[in-house]
């Protein structure tokens, strides 16, 4: 009884806007995942987006690998950019906006970008549908990108960088 509540405290300050929007999106995300891995054998993931779209304007052999994949690709991205768009209007009245200086966001953006063609994919790819395939491969790099953004938060938070 004293573990419920305990959890039921834990649980309601960890998402204080309530679990189950969190939890429909997971599901959402999941099904997506098995729809796109039952429709093409492929694992879904956004990291290929920017190279499988440089395969409608370029006939380079690096791209040309992602022809027969990159419309779902593109329509797979587009939903991604979409569903974050109604989610901002619906639950949050309007666009959503950043205190974080633009040149922040870009140089995090190459970041990112450069992160997820060293680590063979993006974190969601590796975390969802690698951790959900069981690849070790995955699994090692999910807890590699938890630690490392950990790591890093805790050293930004120390340092008072603020957006």
């Amino acid at each position: 009884m004293v573990a419920d509540l305990l959890t039921l405290q834990l649980v309601a300050e960890l998402f204080p806007n309530g679990i189950s929007r969190y939890a429909i999106g997971g599901l959402f995300v999941g099904l997506g995942a098995v729809l796109i891995y039952a429709g093409t054998a492929i694992n879904a993931g956004a990291s290929t987006f920017l190279e499988s779209t440089l395969s409608y304007v370029s006939d380079q052999q690096r791209f040309a690998q992602y022809v027969g994949s990159r419309d779902w690709r593109l329509v797979f991205t587009l939903g991604i950019i979409l569903g974050a768009a109604v989610y901002a209007v619906v639950y949050q009245g309007g666009a959503w906006t950043t205190e974080v200086a633009p040149w922040r966001l870009l140089v995090g953006g190459i970041f990112v970008g450069v992160g997820t063609r060293i680590g063979k994919g993006c974190t969601s790819g590796h975390g969802i549908c690698g951790v959900g395939s069981a690849s070790k491969t995955s699994l090692a790099g999910v807890v590699a990108f938890l630690l490392t953004a950990i790591v890093t938060a805790q050293v930004v938070a120390a340092l008072g960088v603020v957006p």
